[in-house]
């Protein structure tokens, strides 16, 4: 096993033990030092992201991964005031969840405590340092974070900003920490870092998440790659399905609650397909289609069943013609990854058929997917978006974060 891994996971444990003492006041104290300090330390940030870029882009990084790794002044100035959000959220630790007083005099308790030690495996996306390590030590949780090489340089600065704030706070510096080595030797060792880790949590691709789900002896979190569907009913409005459509798919491409796939009832298709499909192109959307698509957009390449399974994280899209909603649902049970998934219908009985039967963390009437978002679900900073379905489902949000502890109290009770 990696020597650092070993080593900043024994000292992750122990800084755990430490931030089980800690107020919600101290730790709000933490978290407004860890807000100012990125803003004082944002030209240090952009620096090393910009060494982040430059190697990017010399090993030939796709535009979308580059801008996933990309740090600049407004993106920095974001991360501040998301933790500010945090701070004024409800602490969840020591949260009564249950209240039992038995005939026998025994009193039960049941409370919101920390997880302990999370780890944190995660591709590209160096906002998810500051995310991960403030929700952490708002809950209470050390946290043991790896990067990719592809962002490593911008995880340091930020650890290094995060540790300074530590310091000016009086707060454990090893409650959060960073592996450096990002070679995948590291990557394994967390794995089966049992010892230390309570929880381990992958936030990336595809191959990334199954690859942990796969191996990892530790008990994991799972994030979901999206590959979000929108189905459009033959009652959709068309204004409305092309406001929607250009924010899912164009607002940012590279997200995981970007649209990937269309699945278009063929009666709308034959009402508003010309136009709908000039209303893509002028996107510069890259369309995949079946034959339906096809015929009626002649840019259209045809799709095979690697194209309906593509989380693009780019300007393309998948389109699948289909005759009825139940149809639209048996095609996005094939494909999705659970994450996100919408209807857009006038037809109050399909959208309740579609919300029921469509199984995914977050499904959507009549409304974009770029919603499925721990700031916009009102949860301030996500950890990651979670598909499965113990522990934590969607957004994971605070309580996520949390485990739970039986406190019972007693007068000399005995059991007979």
């Amino acid at each position: 096993m990696s020597n650092e891994v070993f080593e900043k996971g024994q000292r992750a444990k122990n800084a755990s033990l430490l931030l089980n003492m800690k107020t919600t006041a101290e730790k709000n104290n933490a978290l407004v030092a860890i807000a100012a300090q990125l803003l004082i330390d944002r030209s240090v940030i952009i620096e090393a992201n910009q060494l982040d870029l430059q190697q990017g882009a010399e090993n030939g990084l796709s535009a979308a991964t580059l801008d996933r790794i990309m740090l600049n002044a407004a993106r920095i100035q974001a991360m501040s005031e998301a933790i500010h959000l945090l701070v004024e959220l409800p602490d969840p630790i020591g949260e009564v969840l249950e209240n039992i007083h038995k005939e026998n005099g025994l009193h039960i308790v049941k409370r919101r405590v920390p997880l302990g030690v999370i780890g944190m495996i995660y591709e590209a996306r160096p906002n998810v340092t500051v995310d991960a390590a403030t929700l952490a030590l708002k809950t209470g949780n050390a946290i043991l974070l790896r990067g990719s090489s592809s962002a490593k340089h911008s995880n340091m600065a930020l650890v290094s900003s995060i540790h300074v704030a530590l310091t000016k706070a009086d707060f454990p510096l090893d409650a959060v920490l960073l592996i450096e080595d990002t070679s995948r030797e590291t990557a394994k060792a967390l794995f089966h870092l049992h010892e230390f880790l309570d929880v381990l949590i992958p936030r990336g691709g595809k191959s990334l998440i199954d690859t942990v789900i796969r191996e990892a002896s530790v008990p994991v979190l799972e994030t979901g790659a999206g590959n979000c569907h929108i189905f459009i009913d033959d009652t959709a409005p068309f204004d409305m399905v092309c406001a929607i459509v250009k924010n899912a798919k164009t607002q940012r491409p590279s997200v995981c609650n970007a649209v990937e796939s269309l699945v278009v009832h063929r009666q709308f298709l034959q009402q508003y397909g010309k136009e709908f499909f000039a209303f893509l192109q002028a996107l510069n959307i890259n369309i995949y289609g079946d034959e339906a698509v096809c015929q009626l957009c002649k840019s259209a390449l045809p799709a095979d069943e690697e194209h309906f399974a593509e989380e693009f994280l780019a300007l393309c899209l998948s389109l699948k013609t289909v005759d009825s909603v139940t149809e639209a649902i048996q095609h996005i049970q094939t494909y999705s990854t659970k994450h996100s998934e919408a209807i857009l219908t006038m037809t109050q009985e399909h959208a309740d058929l579609f919300l029921t039967m469509v199984d995914a963390a977050a499904v959507y009437h009549n409304a974009s997917t770029r919603f499925t978002d721990g700031f916009e679900f009102g949860y301030g900073a996500e950890v990651g978006i979670s598909t499965q379905k113990l522990h934590a489902r969607g957004p994971m949000g605070l309580s996520a974060l949390t485990s739970t502890k039986y406190y019972i109290y007693g007068e000399g009770q005995i059991r007979g």
